[in-house]
């Protein structure tokens, strides 16, 4: 989720995923269990190491990181979003750290963390100054991971209708169509001297009920973070009434994971 306090959208509205924390809590899906075991096949990830992740939101990274045996601390700007990470960490057993602040200046100490991840918020911070804070918080060789979890708008199929509805409701909406490949990330890591920079994409198929997916959908930065209360209702009404329409029964809607990660300079 998002760590700029002034992040504001197309139109001037201030992004604030606070408003939207029961959604994200009953709907959102996070990252699947699958993305965590390749992370740790190829070692990205460690049992023991100190994590630091950045935007956590309600805390799929952190959460999972932490099942594995990680060392976790969450941070973000939304209170709300932490008390769900905080109350899904409780239920599942987790022990995980979450608190308030911003990705460009944390707080930690210098060196603190073997592994920085930020996952499906990287494009809501100021990319140069978080890698500076990056580098300063990680051990030498330390691990940056960024990745990201989106739903594919694909021809005809419910995100792209929906989609087509959401921009009925905030025209000139910038992040319709998205593919899930962030070549900029890796640019970014590359430019910043990070080594054995690398990155990997699958897509994998989540499913939804029509109750499910109006949730996820009201999660989603273009409408219950940036329309008012009155206008999310009416946009809610309407995706219902397309689904009905156009996609009766259960809806397998199609994913893309990203993932690029580097380490910094080992000394």
């Amino acid at each position: 989720m998002g760590d700029d306090t002034n992040r504001t959208d197309h139109e001037g509205r201030r992004i604030d995923f606070g408003r939207t924390s029961a959604d994200f809590e009953q709907y959102r899906p996070g990252f699947p269990a699958d993305f965590f075991d390749r992370l740790e096949s190829q070692g990205w990830i460690q049992h023991g190491h100190r994590a630091a992740d950045l935007g956590t939101g309600t805390g799929s990274l952190a959460l999972g990181f932490a099942g594995l045996g990680l060392v976790v601390t969450g941070l973000d700007i939304a209170p709300e979003l932490l008390e769900v990470a905080r109350h899904k960490a409780d239920q599942a057993g987790l022990a995980a750290s979450f608190v308030v602040g911003q990705a460009e200046a944390t707080g930690f100490d210098t060196s603190a963390f073997d592994l920085v991840s930020a996952g499906q918020c990287w494009w809501w911070f100021d990319a140069d100054e978080t890698i500076r804070e990056v580098q300063r918080i990680l051990i030498p060789g330390g691990r940056l991971l960024i990745c990201s979890f989106s739903y594919l708008a694909l021809p005809g199929n419910v995100a792209r209708r929906t989609e087509d509805l959401i921009l009925h409701h905030n025209p000139g909406w910038p992040r319709a169509g998205w593919r899930g490949i962030h070549p900029e990330q890796v640019r970014a890591l590359d430019i910043a001297g990070f080594s054995e920079v690398e990155s990997f994409s699958y897509v994998t198929e989540v499913d939804f009920s029509h109750e499910a997916w109006r949730g996820r959908i009201r999660t989603c930065n273009g409408v219950g973070s940036a329309l008012t209360e009155d206008q999310v209702g009416r946009f809610d009404a309407e995706l219902a009434g397309l689904l009905d329409r156009e996609f009766p029964g259960p809806l397998a809607v199609p994913h893309r994971v990203f993932a690029v990660s580097g380490r910094t300079n080992p000394g």
